[in-house]
C-alpha cells in the first residue's frame, strides 16, 4: 500500500509562524509534524509515500529529501502557488498512487493512530473518525454501523484527516482545484464510504493554541 501526506496548505490560522515555516515542518516534541507520519508509516511497513507541496515547497523538499532517513521513499507532487485543495491535490497525485487502495493523511494532525492496522476498504473509501473536538463540536458525518452518512440521525463524528481510498473513488474527476468533501458526500449517498471511530490521541494542529496543546502532550509521552 502507498500513502499520501497532504502538505500543500498555507496554514493561515497559524500565521505568523507559517509565514516562514510550512505547517508540516512545525516541531512537536522530538520531531516535526510530518516526520511523525513518516516514521509511523515506515514502522507500519508502508514505504512509498507521496507528499503534495505548494507553500514553501522547497523547505519541505530540503528537510525530507528522498525519505531514506525515515525509512521511506518520497515522491513529491508539486502544485501551483494556489494549492489545489484536498480533492484536486489527491487527483493530481493519482499518477503516483495507481494500483490498490492508498492511505491519505493530513500533514497538520498529530496522532498515534496505528497505520499498521490499515486494511483495504470494502467500499470506495474508509475514513477514520474521532470524537468532536471543541473547535468542531457539530462534527462531520454520522456512523451508521459501518457506513458513514451525511444525512443520518445519529451522533456526528469528526473526520480525522486519515482515510483509505480506492482509485475509482476519483473516477470522473478532472484536473484542477476542488475540495474532497463533495466527493465524499456523493459517495455516501450510494453507500460507498465506511468508517470507524478511533479513541486514541489525535489533535488537529490548526491554531497556535492547538499546536501548544500537541507540544504539551508530546512532552508527557
Amino acid at each position: 500500500m502507498k500513502a499520501m501526506i497532504l502538505a500543500a496548505g498555507r496554514g493561515e490560522r497559524l500565521r505568523p509562524l507559517t509565514d516562514t515555516i510550512p505547517k508540516p515542518l512545525l516541531v512537536v516534541g522530538q520531531h516535526r509534524l510530518i516526520e511523525w507520519h513518516l516514521l509511523n508509516l515506515a514502522q507500519a511497513g508502508i514505504q512509498d509515500v507521496v507528499i503534495n507541496v505548494s507553500w514553501l515547497a522547497d523547505q519541505i523538499q530540503a528537510a525530507l529529501g528522498d525519505g531514506k532517513d525515515y525509512g521511506v521513499n518520497i515522491t513529491y507532487s508539486i502544485e501551483p502557488e494556489q494549492a489545489l485543495e484536498t480533492g484536486g491535490g489527491i487527483f493530481q497525485a493519482m499518477e503516483y498512487l495507481q494500483g490498490e487502495a492508498f492511505l491519505v493523511i493530513n500533514g497538520d494532525i498529530w496522532t498515534d493512530f496505528p497505520f499498521s492496522q490499515k486494511k483495504l476498504p470494502e467500499k470506495q473509501a474508509h475514513l477514520i473518525m474521532v470524537s468532536n473536538p471543541a473547535h468542531h463540536a457539530d462534527g462531520d458525518f454520522s456512523l451508521d454501523q459501518a457506513l458513514l452518512r451525511n444525512d443520518g440521525d445519529g451522533a456526528r463524528l469528526t473526520y480525522s484527516g486519515i482515510g483509505l481510498y480506492r482509485p475509482e473513488f476519483f473516477s470522473g474527476c478532472h484536473a484542477g482545484r476542488f475540495p474532497l468533501a463533495p466527493l465524499l458526500i456523493k459517495a455516501m449517498q450510494v453507500q460507498q464510504v465506511t468508517g470507524e471511530k478511533y479513541e486514541g490521541c489525535w489533535i488537529d494542529v490548526g491554531t497556535p493554541e492547538r499546536l501548544q496543546a500537541a507540544r504539551d502532550l508530546a512532552q508527557k509521552r
